[in-house]
């Protein structure tokens, strides 16, 4: 039995991870994680993804500190990496899952249903909008409690979201906060009762909104701060004249016009 469900909902594509009885992130975890967030990335008639967690009161624990433990013995007496980097994609399956969340040319929405941290929480922080559990008791990144750092994104996710004073001091001393204390400090968009529920709410609004203007969204607005403005408002400029050709985009704007009596005032 797999790790990973897979459910369509509409035309949201509802991915839930399930690891009982701990909920903790494994190797075999990411690989099936990867494949169905790949595949719903691929599929044009996905609009939006939502990722939850599958054991009660979990939604990723946290990744699995006994593979950790083995990888870190193993590394121990591998050779030093060359300074130029051995070419391949560091981070492993784990952070090329991340990295397809982020890309992912729709919205991918996490709905936080318990506890959310290491590499859980940096699968989140991948995430184009977080919901939160109101009774969820712990969210971030502890990793400096068992002598490492965050290393699927944390570090360079977290001071984007929250800003580089709080999420070094959150880093720096392992701190997790509740879904409420999240949601205050700006770690999650919303807190409510049923984040599930709430998420794939949101999702479906992607049904009505044409693909095309959504996916150059998301690509502009998260490359809006890793560039100079002016590279940043050419490309949305250029942009913003493809998009104008797309059939999504030539469709919105027609059902989109008033009448033509509106239109001869």
């Amino acid at each position: 039995m797999g790790l990973v469900t897979v459910e369509q909902r509409g035309a949201t594509r509802l991915v839930t991870y399930a690891n009982p009885p701990f909920g903790t992130m494994t190797a075999q975890g990411s690989v099936e994680m990867l494949a169905a967030l790949s595949a719903a990335a691929e599929d044009p008639t996905v609009r939006a993804i939502v990722i939850t967690g599958g054991v009660p009161g979990i939604f990723v624990r946290h990744y699995d500190v006994g593979e950790l433990s083995v990888m870190s013995d193993g590394l121990a007496g591998a050779p030093p990496a060359p300074a130029g980097g051995s070419g391949g994609k560091p981070g492993g399956t784990f952070g090329e899952m991340v990295d397809v969340i982020a890309a992912a040319p729709k919205p991918v929405i996490a709905a936080i249903n318990g506890l959310c941290m290491g590499g859980g929480f940096e699968m989140t922080l991948a995430c184009d909008i977080r919901i939160a559990g109101a009774d969820v008791t712990a969210i971030g990144l502890p990793e400096t409690r068992v002598g490492i750092f965050p290393g699927g994104g944390g570090t360079q996710r977290l001071p984007r979201i929250i800003g580089e004073a709080r999420a070094l001091e959150m880093i720096l001393r392992g701190r997790t906060v509740t879904g409420p204390e999240a949601g205050e400090i700006g770690m999650v968009h919303e807190v409510v009762a049923d984040p599930l529920g709430r998420a794939l709410e949101i999702a479906a609004e992607f049904e009505a909104k044409g693909p095309d203007g959504v996916a150059y969204a998301k690509r502009l607005t998260r490359a809006a701060l890793d560039r100079p403005l002016a590279e940043g408002l050419r490309d949305e400029r250029l942009s913003f004249v493809e998009v104008m050709k797309t059939p999504s985009a030539r469709e919105g704007l027609k059902a989109g016009r008033p009448p033509a009596a509106i239109q001869s005032l």
